[in-house]
């Protein structure tokens, strides 16, 4: 029976329920919002498919306007964000935003968001189809190297292939 409470327990941390414990730290304002919004399951479930859903659609419709840089990074940064933000239906916004700011992938968490502002930046107000061009190849290398970083030892396998196959000395 134990076992069985302890199973719960982790599932329900998983997606990002409330888990009871003993001791309570004092609230933050994170925790206030949480408590404030909390979902069913189901209602979990149901976001997490209609914003990774949406993300992928506009990831996906967005390479029919390819050859319109402006239009392009605009659709595209707009899916990646639907997509980021579907995973805090499932865990949590105070757990995701934990899990992105982990010592291990705070440098590809920043490079990726801060990618993402530059391609919007680009499309939206300096509006240069070349810059903007560049910001989404930067964008979709940010959002490589940040999916990397949630398969362990993914990035260093890919750092030492590249490094083989881009290797000049004979």
């Amino acid at each position: 029976m134990e076992k069985m409470n302890q199973a719960i327990e982790k599932m329900k941390m998983l997606v990002g329920m409330e888990v009871e414990d003993e001791e309570q730290p004092e609230p933050s304002l994170i925790d206030d919002f949480n408590r404030n919004c909390t979902l069913s399951t189901k209602q979990r479930l149901y976001g997490f498919a209609i914003c990774l859903a949406s993300g992928i659609t506009c990831t996906l419709l967005s390479m029919l306007v390819f050859f319109h840089p402006i239009k392009f990074g605009i659709t595209f940064s707009f899916g990646n964000l639907l997509a980021l933000g579907s995973t805090a239906f499932l865990i949590g916004p105070k757990r995701q935003v934990t899990m992105m700011m982990d010592p291990v992938r705070i440098y590809a968490t920043a490079m990726y968001i801060a990618s993402i502002v530059i391609a919007l930046f680009c499309a939206v107000y300096v509006r240069n189809k070349l810059l903007t061009f560049l910001a989404i190849v930067l964008e979709f290398g940010a959002l490589i190297w940040y999916s990397l970083s949630y398969i362990p030892f993914a990035r260093s396998m890919v750092s030492k292939i590249t490094t083989a196959c881009f290797d000049t000395e004979f």
